[in-house]
């Protein structure tokens, strides 16, 4: 087990959000297949070298979930980059025990395709299932430890919903 100040010396790592909105606005969550099998997330992924946070948003969102980029329109994104902390217990499990947790810039996509256009099983799936919901049903779908994160998220983009 690590010790607080090791996992407090420990960056984060940088990460993008994606938070799709239906025409009716709901939002797209999805089951993972592994870790909190039981609760439903929006989609995320990391930042590759050389790309920046929008491109990223677009390349997870469609290896997540199939959604291609013409099927989306930016609304809006984060102002500031939004923290969360890994529960103690995950940290030495993900990304070889390098990150305290993630920062990540969130963007609110509008979808503009068919349920039809999403497909989760993809070249390397992460969800088991998908669906839409209300956006105040979102912090109660998350793992708790990114329950702050799904707040701020609907705070930013309240405008917008």
């Amino acid at each position: 087990m690590m010790l607080q100040t090791d996992i407090e010396n420990l960056p984060y790592r940088a990460n993008v959000g994606v938070m799709v909105l239906s025409k009716s606005g709901d939002v797209f969550v999805a089951q993972r297949l592994e870790h909190y099998a039981n609760a439903w997330q929006m989609p995320q992924g990391g930042i590759d070298p050389g790309e920046g946070p929008a491109e990223a948003a677009l390349r997870e969102l469609e290896e997540e979930t199939g959604i291609n980029s013409s099927k989306v329109v930016i609304l809006a994104e984060t102002q500031n980059w939004i923290p969360y902390e890994l529960p103690p217990d995950l940290i030495p499990k993900l990304w070889n025990g390098k990150y305290r947790g993630q920062k990540q810039k969130w963007f609110l996509m509008r979808f503009l395709g068919e349920d039809t256009d999403i497909d989760i099983e993809t070249e390397e799936p992460e969800f088991s299932s998908w669906k839409w919901i209300a956006p105040s049903a979102l912090p109660d779908a998350i793992v708790p430890f990114k329950r702050d994160v799904y707040v701020a998220v609907l705070e930013a983009f309240q405008s917008h919903l």
